[in-house]
C-alpha cells in the first residue's frame, strides 16, 4: 500500500490554489499539480472527472483505483494535513 496519488488542479492567479501550495510546502508534499486554465486538457479532466471547473481542486486515487474530487482549499489544507500526520 502506496498510498493515494494526488494531483492539484491549479490555476496561477488563485488565491485559494496558493494556499494550497503554501500547505503542501509547509508539510513538504511533492503533489502534481495541474494548470486547469492554461491546458485545455487539464481543464477538461476536470470537468469530466469532478464535475465543474472550479480550482483548487485535489484529484485523489486511491491505491484501489477509486477516485474522489476534493474541491474548496480549506477541506484540502485539511486533508494534506491529516495525511502529513500534522
Amino acid at each position: 500500500m502506496s498510498g493515494p496519488r494526488l494531483a492539484l488542479y491549479n490555476s496561477d492567479t488563485c488565491w485559494f490554489c496558493a494556499r494550497v501550495r503554501q500547505t503542501m510546502d509547509r508539510l513538504g508534499m511533492a503533489i502534481e499539480i495541474r494548470d486547469a486554465t492554461g491546458n485545455p486538457q487539464h481543464r477538461e479532466a476536470l470537468l469530466k472527472g469532478g464535475g465543474k471547473t472550479q480550482v483548487p481542486c485535489l484529484r485523489i486515487e486511491e491505491d484501489g483505483g477509486a477516485v474522489r474530487w476534493l474541491y474548496e482549499s480549506a477541506d484540502i489544507c485539511r486533508y494534506l494535513e491529516e495525511l502529513s500526520g500534522r
